[in-house]
């Protein structure tokens, strides 16, 4: 039977759509880019353990045996630094979070008369072990910064990036407690946190509990300074929330 014209354009429309249909999908995949861009974020593990104990900077303990550790091995741009790649181990208990950082080191840059007893306002001006966590998932401006120095100063934080000086939070006290110590005959240092569910506004963790997760170490004096964490902020400041990994308790 003989078809008419618009027949005859259907035909051909529907024939080229064959070829057009793979053509789109080709153009879909390269707007997503490869496929392992599309990993999901990194998550840290914390172990749980049974009961709280004296807090130490010894990796060789039985406390902290029992962790898995996360590794700070790239600059702010995501490039290697294995020169000074840290080992950071986590725990938790019903009632507090526990971090452990073994920190190689090069050249350490130490502010004069350490106090070790009150908090350091600016401590991140010399070498320092730091914990940015947030439980807020709504609003992933707000979340708490623990830092400790080799020598066993420390200071906390409550960050609220919406706020200009956003370092006023200084004030506020989250009753974490903190060691320190400097193996010099191996070049590595070691600074252990106990930080409270309750400062973390967290009151009932339980197995599977997460948080929003970025971990620093610095290394060296300003001149010849270096910055290493675990996700890489791509960019000037640590103060980056959109590139924390996660952190996730999980049991032993």
């Amino acid at each position: 039977m003989a078809r008419n014209q618009n027949e005859k354009d259907l035909i051909r429309f529907e024939d080229r759509s064959i070829f057009l249909k793979p053509l789109c999908l080709l153009f879909l995949l390269s707007l997503l880019g490869p496929a392992n861009t599309l990993s999901p974020k990194a998550v840290f593990e914390s172990t749980r353990a049974e009961h709280d104990l004296a807090l130490d900077a010894d990796p060789s303990s039985a406390f902290w045996r029992d962790a898995r550790p996360a590794y700070l091995e790239v600059n702010a741009q995501g490039r290697p630094e294995p020169d000074y790649r840290t080992e950071v181990r986590s725990r938790w208990t019903a009632k507090n979070i526990y971090f452990l950082f073994a920190c190689p080191y090069k050249r350490l840059y130490l502010k004069p008369q350490p106090d070790a007893v009150h908090e350091t306002y600016e401590l991140w001006n010399w070498n320092v072990a730091e914990v940015f966590i947030g439980s807020n998932f709504k609003n992933i401006k707000r979340y708490k910064e623990f830092e400790i120095s080799p020598q066993g100063e420390w200071i906390d934080l409550d960050i609220n990036l919406d706020n200009p000086h956003h370092e006023e939070g200084w004030t506020w006290n989250s009753g974490f407690e903190h060691v320190a110590r400097i193996d010099q005959a191996h070049h590595i240092w070691f600074a252990a946190m106990r930080i409270p569910f309750a400062a973390l506004e967290t009151h009932h963790p339980v197995v599977g509990t997460s948080f929003r997760v970025n971990l620093f170490r610095t290394e060296g004096p300003p001149a010849d300074s270096k910055e290493i964490m675990w996700q890489p902020t791509m960019s000037e400041t640590f103060h980056v929330p959109e590139r924390f990994g996660g952190l996730t308790l999980v049991a032993k």
